[in-house]
């Protein structure tokens, strides 16, 4: 079994009972003042050295940003998730670092918290994501949210918190539960079943157009570049 690797630098900044639990992990049990934390970190750092062949540097699994949308991304090294970038309302510091859905930074752009979590998880001090049972039906969400994505950015389309808008005005919502897709439109009251991510984004685009049978009529390039991009995402829905 591997074990991440842990500077020096890093262990210092952890708190004795989290010092504790690592060493636990780790089978380590220390000699001297155990209620000193250098006690623990060191060693830990004599425990690595002792047994290098038990141990990976995280900086040897490159990390891997995934673009959830606009306003989320999570990183990964290897098939594990490592942190999350989101949003929020804060109108300084919006751009918040995510690790076990708890707030460890803050920052006023999204590039200052690729950073902080690049460096810190280079160093090794970076807290370190739970892989549990949720991770399942985060990455069912997750690919849900990248379809959804895929599919608003053919048309320009922006999602924002409470659903998918153009040029500022809101469209509806789509979404999928229980394996089935679903839209429904700004001024509609009731959810409409399809078969995909690329059906019901396009009928928030179609609704929003001149009739789809019109648009269908039309040579190609008298077709508006909306226009254009639901001509062709219907002729791939329709065939």
């Amino acid at each position: 079994m591997t074990h991440r690797t842990y500077t020096q630098q890093a262990l210092r900044r952890y708190t004795l009972p989290r010092l504790k639990t690592i060493a636990a992990e780790l089978g380590i049990t220390p000699t001297g003042d155990k209620r000193g934390a250098q006690t623990w970190i060191n060693a830990i750092i004599a425990h690595q050295s002792a047994h290098p062949e038990q141990f990976i540097s995280p900086a040897s699994i490159p990390l891997t940003p995934i673009e959830i949308s606009f306003y989320d991304h999570e990183y990964y090294a290897g098939d594990k998730l490592i942190a999350a970038i989101t949003y929020d309302d804060d109108l300084t510091r919006p751009w918040v670092v995510m690790v076990n859905n708890k707030e460890i930074h803050r920052a006023s752009t999204n590039i200052l918290c690729h950073h902080y979590i690049c460096s810190h998880y280079k160093d090794g001090s970076l807290p370190v994501q739970e892989q549990n049972a949720t991770d399942t039906n985060s990455t069912t969400e997750k690919e849900i949210m990248c379809q959804i994505f895929n599919e608003c950015e053919k048309y320009g389309f922006e999602i924002l918190h409470d659903g998918i808008y153009n040029n500022g005005v809101k469209l509806g919502e789509v979404g999928c539960t229980d394996g089935s897709w679903w839209v429904v439109g700004a001024t509609e009251q009731e959810c409409v079943l399809c078969q995909s991510a690329l059906e019901a984004v396009w009928r928030l685009a179609v609704a929003q157009t001149p009739r789809h049978t019109e648009l269908l009529n039309r040579r190609f390039e008298m077709l508006t570049p909306m226009n254009s991009s639901i001509y062709g995402s219907m002729n791939q829905f329709l065939n």
